[in-house]
């Protein structure tokens, strides 16, 4: 009988190979999700001062930032208020997402109309922390819905809160409410006025184009407004109180 032939040496290795790469490279990939999972444990202590991913390309990039961490208690309470009505009024009764919201957005991309943020300060605070800022904006928002529902269910409200005002962006290169306020008002977070409080908050979704300290015509319009609903907002704030 002929002999069978065997499979070249050259091959089979070429096969365990592959199959190790794609294993390590599988394993990289488990290990990169957990990572946001791990980091949020690791942040729940308050004495943790978490830093964004805009803030770590600024100092990857050498442009450095301005970031001074101040606790919540430190914050005066009408802009945590302000922040709340203007980017998420909902913030204390959804659990990461709001539905209700998205789904209206859904509903009219569907239909061919313009779209309006759905982002809760749970999903900004994922992105933040964990994600990449503009290329891809679809894929990011896929990625941050279970995010924000695990974050919500690991971390109280206030402590979501906290970290959000300490990482958010107010200006190129300032980062935090209390850079913030000191940068556009020359005062600490905890003394700001209701109308300075509400042009901080009202300059969150576009910080590079709004400036607080300067606002023009729409700007000081939509501070009134957002004035006006945190002096009202009652029991839309209560789990930061």
């Amino acid at each position: 009988m002929p002999a069978k032939r065997k499979g070249s040496p050259r091959r089979a290795w070429l096969g365990v190979g592959l199959r190790g790469g794609m294993g390590r490279g599988l394993l990289a990939l488990i290990a990169l999700g957990m990572l946001p999972l791990v980091l949020a444990i690791l942040y729940l202590p308050p004495f943790v001062h978490p830093i964004s991913t805009l803030m770590l390309k600024d100092l990857v990039t050498f442009q450095g930032y301005d970031r001074q961490w101040v606790s919540i208690d430190d914050v005066s309470p009408v802009l945590v208020h302000s922040v709340i009505m203007s980017e998420d009024g909902q913030f204390c009764g959804h659990r990461g997402i709001d539905w209700g919201e998205l789904n209206s957005v859904i509903d009219d991309a569907m239909a061919g109309e313009a779209t309006r943020g759905a982002s809760t300060i749970t999903m900004q605070t994922v992105k933040n922390l964990y994600l990449w800022q503009r290329p891809l904006g679809t894929v990011r928002k896929i990625v941050e819905l279970p995010l924000a529902v695990y974050l919500d269910l690991v971390m109280s409200k206030r402590r979501i809160m906290e970290i959000y005002l300490n990482v958010a962006e107010w200006g190129p290169g300032i980062y935090g409410v209390e850079a913030a306020a000191q940068y556009h008002f020359k005062r600490p977070a905890r003394e700001l006025s209701r109308r300075q409080a509400a042009l901080l908050a009202v300059s969150l979704p576009n910080p590079i184009a709004r400036d607080p300290a300067k606002p023009g015509p729409g700007l000081r319009r939509l501070a009134s407004v957002i004035e006006r609903r945190a002096a009202r907002a009652g029991g839309y704030v209560g789990c930061v109180d």
